[in-house]
């Protein structure tokens, strides 16, 4: 079976890293199913099947599916065929808890992220293979090069840690980056105590001007409020942290208020 440039697929041949990765599942919150996106050839497969919890799998190449019918005939209907980022996961997973592992295709791999952002609910862990600069991005501290938008959305919500680097030759074909697997768990807050959709449309537009400082990117929220006068303001975005941005979205969304 052959790797498909259209699906980003890079196989993994080494068996000690696809068992480390599967053994990287801390279930310190409790789940009973597990859901691995993207499972290709079943390298990782064969180290979550026949633990203590209820693994399915979603792939959405049709050749790979076959493959992994004849050769892990035990999945039964547990092995999805669709594409993860369209699969309405209520339908396919109900209402519980489970958590999502991968070798993550890098060309939806942040697509990834922003899904599990969507059922943050249900899904207290996420391991994942990623481009190793993308999972350097998702657990990068404030202050960081890498520090960016991601960083900050996913860290609302989750406590990341950068597991381990994975070099290119563990693939066949051996992609043009290497790799990193992090692990993400679940933050206990069930919101951020704020408007949510004003706090993404604040840290996009904040970073998407990374160089600037808040004073002139956050006039479109607040023209020239005397707020923007503070020295908290003559800070660039890299240097807030989550606790920051939750702050200065809650005062933002309180003069917006006031002033309506």
């Amino acid at each position: 079976m052959k790797a498909k440039k259209s699906y980003g697929q890079h196989f993994l041949h080494r068996e000690d890293i696809a068992e480390k990765i599967a053994n990287s599942l801390q279930r310190t919150e409790a789940y009973e199913r597990v859901l691995e996106v993207g499972p290709g050839r079943g390298m990782l497969t064969q180290y979550l099947l026949g633990r203590d919890y209820e693994l399915l799998v979603v792939e959405a190449d049709r050749d790979m599916v076959h493959y992994l019918q004849k050769y892990y005939p035990q999945l039964g209907e547990r092995l999805i065929a669709a594409d993860f980022l369209r699969l309405p996961l209520e339908e396919v997973m109900g209402n519980g808890a489970f958590a999502l592992i991968g070798n993550f295709p890098y060309n939806i791999s942040s697509q990834i992220l922003f899904k599990m952002l969507e059922y943050r609910q249900q899904v207290p862990e996420l391991v994942g293979m990623f481009q190793h600069e993308v999972a350097e991005r998702v657990v990068a501290p404030p202050g960081s090069k890498a520090y960016g938008v991601i960083s900050v959305l996913v860290q609302a919500w989750y406590e990341g840690e950068y597991l381990f680097k994975v070099d290119k030759s563990a693939f066949q074909p051996p992609p043009k980056v290497q790799s990193g697997v992090i692990r993400l768990r679940r933050r206990p807050r069930t919101d951020l105590g704020c408007d949510e959709k004003l706090f993404r449309r604040i840290v996009k537009q904040t970073f998407g001007q990374r160089r600037k400082m808040l004073r002139n990117t956050l006039k479109s929220f607040v023209a020239d409020h005397p707020m923007l006068q503070e020295d908290f303001f003559q800070q660039r975005p890299e240097r807030l942290s989550v606790a920051d941005f939750l702050q200065l979205t809650q005062r933002i969304e309180a003069i917006i208020h006031r002033s309506s």
